[in-house]
């Protein structure tokens, strides 16, 4: 047997997986492989939670935006329904002192007739006592208490239309 170089690489070789066997070099390659793989695992993991965390954070957000939304379109209707209410009570009461000043004005004016009417009975009885006291002073004569009468008349219808104006 001739000894030649794929000999001694072969030998080599074994030497050197032998060698490496001896240092435990595979053993100790597979627990930093290990480690790498845990320590991969742990980030992972460690990344799921953070993700699972973010999406816990995010629907809780998501829910109190959903709960400021309707506390807001609760107040808005809130405060839609009490302008609502302040309108109409503003409403009813405009319409109250407008009645109310209606029935001032009309009960003036009707106070206001009756104070024309009693000053013109007043003067209508204030002419028909002269009227009578011009009669009764010239009375001496028919015809001139005819024409004293017919005078009166004409001077009682005369100032009955000066009091309707």
């Amino acid at each position: 047997m001739t000894i030649d170089a794929t000999f001694w690489v072969a030998i080599s070789f074994f030497i050197f997986c032998g060698t490496l066997i001896y240092f435990k070099i595979p053993q100790k390659i597979n627990n930093l492989l290990i480690e790498k793989i845990d320590e991969i695992k742990k980030e992972l993991n460690n990344a799921e939670k953070l993700k699972d965390e973010a999406k816990k954070l995010l629907s809780n957000y998501e829910n109190k935006i959903d709960k400021s939304k309707k506390e807001t379109e609760e107040i808005i209707d809130a405060a839609k329904k009490e302008s609502e209410k302040a309108i109409i009570e503003k409403t009813k009461k405009f319409h109250q002192t407008i009645e109310e000043k209606k029935k001032n004005v009309e009960q003036k004016i009707a106070q206001m007739k009756k104070n024309a009417l009693k000053d013109i009975k007043n003067v209508s009885v204030k002419i028909a006592i002269e009227s009578v006291e011009k009669l009764i002073k010239n009375s001496i004569d028919k015809n001139k208490l005819e024409n004293l009468y017919t005078k009166s008349l004409e001077q009682t219808k005369i100032s009955l239309k000066q009091t309707r104006v």
